[in-house]
């Protein structure tokens, strides 16, 4: 059976060369979100305030804003919509931290409570997302989301 581990976070890292208002800005306005992942998203960023993303028009990522601290932190519930999901929505947790370096901003990355059948795709998942924020944060056009058309997002689910 699957369980979520809280001592085994999963973890990723970038280094985007864009101050961390703007990085910040990306992650709680949801004209600048779906630049870079999804295709349509809806996002109340004050604590308690819904996070949802429709990454592909099937797969959809639902959670609620639990902390927002401008330009340094936003932690958010995570899960997928849909009967049956392996991971519902509020069932994970992403947290967020946004670190000025000379280079820019190092965004830190943690996805708390993932069930170990889920890490994978997981990852994989927020690497591609973490480079498409990269390029779009920095000016960029990271181009079309060839996972946008994917059929699921999370585990063949």
């Amino acid at each position: 059976m699957a369980t979520s581990d809280d001592r085994n976070p999963l973890v990723k890292e970038i280094r985007i060369r864009a101050r961390p208002e703007t990085v910040f800005a990306f992650f709680i306005d949801p004209e600048k979100m779906v630049r870079w992942k999804g295709i349509s998203a809806e996002l109340e960023a004050r604590p308690g305030g819904i996070y949802r993303v429709d990454i592909n028009g099937r797969d959809v990522a639902r959670g609620e804003y639990v902390e927002i601290t401008p330009y340094t932190r936003i932690v958010f519930t995570w899960g997928w919509e849909g009967d049956g999901s392996p991971l519902p929505p509020g069932a994970s947790t992403v947290e967020i931290s946004l670190v000025p370096d000379e280079e820019g901003t190092v965004v830190r990355l943690r996805h708390l409570r993932l069930p170990p059948d889920q890490r994978a795709a997981h990852s994989q998942g927020w690497d591609h997302y973490l480079a498409r924020l990269a390029t779009v944060s920095q000016g960029g056009d990271p181009g079309s989301d060839p996972l946008a058309t994917l059929d699921a997002m999370h585990g063949g689910q």
